[in-house]
């Protein structure tokens, strides 16, 4: 409710974030350990997202559902549109939850895929996307997706544990 109060003048973000929380479900209470965060971000398109978590023991969590809600404008191809969301949208989950670049005096100590973690399909959480349809010129998508959902799960797990996470990849602490 807050946020809303402050995208008040802001339209299109109260769209997507209207539109994204209404899919979830959000106000819906979820079982104990499990939480739901949201974040909005425009770079000349809009997006919200929203992630539910479930948090296990000793740190353990998974990310169970991604939701997506986009205005772009006219979507000229939403087949494409929705492609590249999901995959932004993983290989920002990757960061968010696996890969770590790492320093050894000043040089990158991981060369490739086998020490440098990404996600697997058998990792990926369910998503929904939604487009909001609009006659406003397109603005494309890109990479948009891909910086929204480290702020939506980091926002589920606070929800989920009260621990606010800022550093990526996001590991809960067991103590």
């Amino acid at each position: 409710e807050y946020r809303r109060i402050l995208l008040k003048e802001h339209p299109r973000h109260l769209g997507v974030l209207n539109l994204a929380v209404e899919k979830a479900g959000w106000g819906t209470s979820l079982p104990p350990g499990r939480g739901r965060g949201v974040a909005v971000h425009e770079y000349r398109s809009y997006v919200a997202m929203v992630a539910e978590v479930t948090v296990g023991e000793r740190g353990k969590f998974s990310v169970d559902r991604v939701i997506i809600a986009l205005d772009c404008g006219i979507a000229v191809n939403p087949d494409i549109i929705k492609a590249q969301m999901e995959g932004g949208m993983a290989f920002g989950l990757s960061d968010t939850l696996a890969s770590e670049l790492t320093l050894d005096k000043g040089a990158v100590k991981q060369s490739n895929f086998h020490d440098y973690s990404v996600l697997r399909m058998n990792q990926m959480p369910e998503i929904e996307m939604y487009m909001i349809s609009s006659d406003a010129e397109p603005t494309g998508v890109g990479e948009l997706a891909t910086s929204v959902i480290a702020p939506a799960v980091a926002n589920a797990l606070a929800a989920a544990t009260g621990q606010r996470l800022r550093t990526l990849p996001l590991r809960l602490s067991t103590s």
